[in-house]
């Protein structure tokens, strides 16, 4: 019956990567439109404006995020470990891409000044948590969680 639970869950995880490649080749194709459209407006040629800089830097962490997600799972796949150190790093980027695409003018004063609050709570204990899994060399493996030797 494991055996059984092991092969589904491969499967699973080689049907989330096919699908993660595409959503990337979409999210890359979008990208370049959205670049080139920006780049080629007939208001300022050659030039991005700063809602435009904002939507490209989204879309180049939202890039990001899911190359790293398409690693995580690679790993999985072959290794059958999750390195806990990319999940948390891919937490970072995602909450760096939430304050680059931050938009003080959809929020009253003291609801933008609680938002930014906890957004700085995150950033350090993803930073925190990041710095000690790299001291430690912690990777989760199948049955239980191992030490990597670290140099």
């Amino acid at each position: 019956m494991i055996e059984i639970v092991n092969k589904f869950e491969k499967w699973i995880y080689a049907l989330l990567m096919i699908m993660l490649m595409l959503v990337l080749i979409t999210a890359v194709v979008d990208l370049a439109w959205v670049l080139v459209k920006s780049l080629t407006d007939d208001i300022s040629p050659w030039l991005l404006e700063s809602h435009e800089m904002i939507q490209v830097l989204g879309g180049f962490l939202l890039v990001l995020i899911g190359v790293e997600l398409l690693d995580t799972i690679k790993a999985y796949f072959l290794e059958n470990s999750i390195h806990v150190e990319i999940v948390v790093l891919l937490a970072i980027i995602a909450i760096a891409r939430k304050v680059i695409l931050l938009d003080p003018s959809e929020l009253s004063g003291a609801d933008f000044g609680i938002e930014l609050v906890g957004i700085g709570v995150v950033i350090v204990g993803l930073s925190a948590g990041y710095y000690l899994i790299k001291k430690a060399g912690i990777r989760v493996g199948p049955g239980m969680p191992m030490q990597e030797k670290s140099g």
